[in-house]
């Protein structure tokens, strides 16, 4: 671990860590939601007439917004992009079928991991590309006093979602104007990956889903851990690295 934290601080010029925050991706690390999203997903462009997409697919578009996972498929699949009539209905679809499809079973360890993080004294953020009016009263109830829309960055609050650096950036913004080099990010998808590691933060991915671990090392992941369980029990001993570790 202290060869990868320094391996970033060695690439990106810090001396140092100054850890203030962990920026927490929402599906596929806080909620085991990624099936229902892909079945959704799948039903919803089987009624709209597609037929080269499965669900798997929808695993490798995850953190991407609604619209641009739309779009993509429709110029694959038609050879135009999707008109601002398409996104509404087939995201309002797909939204209607998420909802019937859901669980709300949280990951295993999630609750935990986001209660050492708040003992530490940090402060957790979330990135989420979701857009679900109903995000922040699901997160009260499964995680209480975790998050609040100071503390929240959604599809609501960017131009440009995953694998784009943005929702990262304003992430580090929301975590109180933070350098790169003050957080930490835990995501679960090579989009999101991208993302964090274009944003410059020092990346953890957690494997919740059936992609391998390496298209995660490959979208840039320092390291990969195989569940929540596993990154709490290496969290501690993580965070104490970064504090201790300089060059």
């Amino acid at each position: 671990m202290n060869h990868h934290l320094k391996e970033y601080l060695s690439k990106h010029h810090y001396p140092r860590f100054e850890i203030k925050a962990i920026l927490f991706d929402m599906d596929g690390v806080l909620y085991d939601s990624m099936p229902a999203h892909a079945d959704s997903w799948q039903k919803t462009m089987e009624e709209f007439g597609y037929s080269t997409t499965k669900p798997a697919e929808f695993y490798l578009h995850e953190g991407r917004l609604g619209q641009a996972t739309i779009n993509i498929i429709t110029e694959r699949e038609f050879g135009r992009e999707a008109t601002a009539k398409e996104m509404e209905e087939i995201y309002a679809r797909k939204t209607e079928l998420f909802r019937e499809y859901n669980n709300g079973k949280t990951i295993t360890g999630a609750a935990q991991v986001l209660e050492l993080v708040k003992e530490k004294g940090l402060t957790p953020v979330l990135v989420t590309g979701s857009g679900q009016p109903s995000l922040l009263g699901r997160l009260d109830a499964h995680f209480p006093g975790t998050f609040t829309p100071q503390t929240m960055v959604t599809a609501f609050d960017v131009v440009n979602g995953k694998p784009d650096p943005e929702p990262f950036l304003q992430g580090l913004k929301k975590g109180g104007d933070l350098q790169p080099n003050q957080a930490i990010v835990i995501e679960n998808a090579p989009l999101g990956i991208e993302a964090a590691v274009g944003a410059g933060i020092f990346t953890i991915a957690v494997n919740t889903g059936p992609l391998p671990d390496s298209l995660l090392r490959e979208a840039g992941a320092s390291v990969v851990f195989d569940s929540m369980t596993q990154l709490l029990e290496e969290l501690p001993g993580l965070l104490h690295q970064a504090e201790t570790t300089g060059i």
